[in-house]
């Protein structure tokens, strides 16, 4: 075999480690043992270069096995660099400015952002103004989608607003507060009973307390409308995505599922295995051994955590839908003990797994679910 074969079919690896000043670069070429070495700008993606990326930790642990020392320094780690790339031992990497999914990365942090925001909140409105002002509100929240819950507070903070008018004078001033319910004058009747057998401490309309109370729920409404802002934002950015509706048609996987998705993996065809996009999650098994001892087979987590997230909720969103392989599969895995958390825990793990093969393998082959596809 001359060096021109090999040149054809093994890839040229190129090592650069990264710095401030100047960037050091080591570059390997099939069939020849000399390694040159240079100097060059961080431009490689954009001159359409594949980039892989290398784990920080993982190199100072080979750094050490190589060198028999724990010094730092630029070129004694390229060739380090070099030879995870030559054992196989690197990660996917994607540029998101080369990518485009820039815009989606920071619409979907900003939604966790303003999702998390908006359950903080919400606990602090039950565990302190609720149990104090009207601890028997709680039962009528019903979904964290609408915020006429919230709205309905901050119109009547305290029970003893609404105990001071007519049941008829209350329902009507507040028809139009509460939205669009079934059986709306039935709700309000209750409401109104409730207010009249309340513990809640009575304040005044222009009391501290009321103002306060109404400062925090104008927050929680202000955060749902950027929830739902973004929500509007990321469906008008992907409705004429294909990845976007492949994911869409997966029980459990809604818009901003979909949004996380494609903005934590980007393009997922990259990965001609499912295993490799299981690893890239942090959801491939794994176990500690040593000797005669043999841990508990368990998910590594060493993975993107928020997409493991997003596939895990995904799951359970899944599993709670009526017909489809993911709640076949969740029931035939409690079929033996319904009872048993542990084994409940272990088949929500199996159908998260299931979620990312699924995700995986509509986008690689272009087709959209189709329920029990297995059968």
């Amino acid at each position: 075999m001359t060096d021109a074969t090999i040149a054809q079919t093994e890839p040229v690896l190129i090592v650069i480690d990264i710095a401030k000043a100047r960037h050091e670069v080591l570059i390997a070429i099939p069939g020849k043992k000399r390694r040159r070495r240079l100097t060059v700008l961080n431009q490689l993606g954009d001159a359409g270069f594949e980039v892989k990326l290398v784990s920080s930790v993982a190199l100072a642990r080979t750094r050490e096995a190589l060198n028999n020392s724990w010094d730092k320094n630029d070129p004694k780690d390229a060739p380090v660099i070099l030879h995870m790339m030559q054992i196989g031992n690197e990660q996917f990497y994607q540029d998101p400015m080369l990518c485009g999914t820039n815009d989606l990365q920071e619409l979907s942090k900003t939604h966790d952002i303003v999702s998390r925001s908006k359950t903080e909140l919400w606990h602090r409105v039950l565990t302190h103004y609720l149990s104090l002002y009207w601890p028997e509100a709680e039962r009528f929240h019903r979904s964290s989608r609408s915020d006429w819950f919230f709205a309905f507070l901050e119109r009547y903070p305290s029970p003893h607003f609404i105990s001071a008018m007519g049941q008829e004078a209350f329902i009507a001033d507040a028809w139009k507060v509460v939205g669009r319910k079934v059986s709306k004058e039935r709700l309000l009747a209750d409401i109104y009973q409730t207010a009249m057998s309340s513990v809640g401490l009575p304040i005044a309309p222009d009391s501290d307390a009321a103002r306060m109370f109404r400062l925090v729920l104008s927050e929680g409404r202000s955060l749902i409308a950027q929830r739902n802002e973004i929500e509007d934002r990321a469906v008008e950015l992907l409705k004429d995505n294909i990845d976007y509706q492949l994911l869409t048609s997966i029980p459990g996987i809604g818009p901003i599922n979909a949004l996380t998705i494609l903005a934590e993996a980007g393009d997922l065809r990259r990965f001609q295995h499912h295993r490799q996009f299981l690893k890239f999650c942090g959801m491939e098994l794994a176990t500690i051994q040593s000797g005669t001892f043999r841990g508990q087979t368990k998910l590594s987590k060493y993975g993107n955590a928020r997409l493991r997230r997003t596939l895990w909720m995904a799951g359970q969103v899944a599993i709670m839908q009526r017909t489809n392989s993911f709640r076949d599969k969740f029931e035939r895995y409690i079929s033996k003990d319904r009872q048993n958390t542990h084994l409940r825990r272990k088949a929500y793990t199996a159908i998260a797994a299931k979620m990312a093969r699924t995700v995986h393998g509509i986008i690689k082959h272009g087709e959209p679910y189709r329920p029990f596809f297995e059968g």
